[in-house]
Order: structure tokens, then sequence, then C-alpha cells
């Protein structure tokens, strides 16, 4: 009988914690160490190693830091879907989106932690459902994550069919093709959608290359990984990249309560920066 998953002792949980930290600011407190070990325990066989001591070390000696990436992507929480957290789409479709359409000139948005690509696909999807497509051209999304795994996916732009099968039947006809027919049926998302959108790898703990400003930042369900003075820092940044008038779409078990800022409540999880 195959033996099972090493088991992560208290001082191998420390130490992993000590290193993801610094690496990305995700916190893991006690209780998290099974989700540690399930997570990690594929890199432990890729690699040919019995104990999680071994792993570490291994980590440690990699002069690349590639390993210290794998372990990063690893533990890195990638949950997403299509319109997920549907209220926010809604205000987009209803609110920003025709303030900006109005204002003109270039729509800049930013998805940042897109995981798999669902998050970016869906505003581009929305920006073709609400514009004209004669005014769209100068619409750009920019989508952003840790996970260089998860960013292959979104680059790929292919779903299976569980991805697509809550989506409305005209949603899916206007912004997909199916790839493969055979169960599980796969679909892409069509090139006109993908156009919209430029995929890069990014930490949000280090330097940002972009100079903004942005119309709309989304970066939900990411924060809540993260200790306050984190997500001060992290508030702090949105705040300097977003154009007067920009707003910040953050996950509804998030919140700024407790954060020194000046943005304005808008609706639950959305706030704005003040136009002047």
């Amino acid at each position: 009988m195959a033996a099972g998953p090493p088991g992560l002792e208290a001082e191998d949980f420390h130490r992993i914690r000590e290193m993801v930290s610094p690496i990305c600011g995700i916190e893991l407190p006690p209780g998290k160490e099974e989700l540690v070990r399930s997570r990690l325990a594929g890199r432990l066989r890729a690699l040919g190693l019995d104990s999680f001591e071994a792993y570490i070390a291994y980590v440690e000696y990699d002069a690349t830091g590639r390993e210290l990436a794998e372990m990063v992507d690893a533990i890195t929480t990638n949950k997403t879907s299509f319109f997920r957290e549907p209220l926010h789409f809604d205000h987009l479709r209803e609110q920003t989106l025709p303030m900006l359409r109005a204002r003109g000139g270039p729509v800049r948005l930013w998805s940042a932690g897109c995981s798999s690509g669902e998050e970016p696909y869906s505003l581009a999807m929305l920006v073709r459902d609400t514009i004209p497509e004669g005014e769209w051209c100068d619409v750009r999304i920019l989508a952003t994550d840790i996970s260089r795994r998860m960013l292959d996916r979104a680059r790929a732009a292919v779903y299976e069919d569980d991805a697509v099968r809550e989506l409305p039947a005209d949603v899916v006809m206007r912004h997909f093709m199916v790839e493969d027919a055979h169960p599980p049926r796969t679909y892409r998302v069509r090139d006109a959608v993908r156009a919209l959108v430029r995929i890069a790898h990014l930490n949000l703990m280090s330097a940002w290359p972009m100079r903004g400003p942005f119309d709309v930042i989304f970066c939900r369900n990411v924060m809540i990984y993260f200790d306050r003075a984190t997500q001060q820092q992290l508030i702090d940044r949105f705040w300097e990249l977003l154009a007067p008038g920009g707003e910040l779409f953050v996950g509804h078990a998030e919140s700024l309560t407790g954060l020194a800022h000046q943005f304005t409540y808008v609706r639950p999880a959305v706030y704005r920066r003040p136009a002047s």
C-alpha cells in the first residue's frame, strides 16, 4: 500500500509561514496547517521528498528562487468564477460604465488577483455588452496575479462546461466558442473579448510598474488573507493609482472599516475616490 502524505510538524508550519508572508503578504494563522499540508503535498511528490523538513531545506537552498515561487503558487487560494458577486457587475453596468462612457476618453480597469481569468473576462464581456462597439476601442483591462500557473490558464482562456453552466445561454453564445464538443465540453473565450485584456504577472507586495490612472480597480477576496498593516499599504497604493472619481471594488467579505482612508462609501464593497 502506498504511503500517505507526510505530516506537517509545528516547526515546519512555522518556517513555511515565515517564508511565505514576506513574499506575498499572506498570513497563515494557526488552524491552517491542514491547508498548507494538502497544498504542498504535490510539490513533495514532484521533487521526490519524503518530509516537509526536507522540502523546506530544498526551498532554502534553491538559489534560483523557483521553488519558493512554486510554494507560494501552491498555497495561494484561486477560487473564482464568471460574474462572481453579481451585484458588483450590476453596479458597473448601471452606474460606472455609463458614467465613463458619458465622460469620454480612455477607460482603464484593473483586475488585481485575476486568478485563472474569469474576472477580467467578465469585465470585458460586460464592456462589450454595455458600451456600443464603436466606443470601446480605447478600453483596456489589466489582469494580474502572483500565480504564474493561474496566469497560464487565463492566457489560454479555455474553460470546462462547469465554469459556464450558470451563465445565460445568450452570454455563452456571444462571448464563447466551443473548443471541444466531447465531454467534458470546453469553451474558449472569443478573441474579441480577449483583445480587451492584458495579462501580466504581479506580486502585490512588490513594485508596481504601471502608472495608472485606473477608473476601476477590482481587488476582491484578496485582502482578507493579509494582516491589517498590509491591507493599509494596499489601500494607500490603490488610492494613488485611481483616477479622481474612480472606484475600488473589494470582496463582500472584506471592508475598509478600521483602515485610514479617504474613499467615499458607495455601496457594500464598493468605494470611490472623490472627483475633487
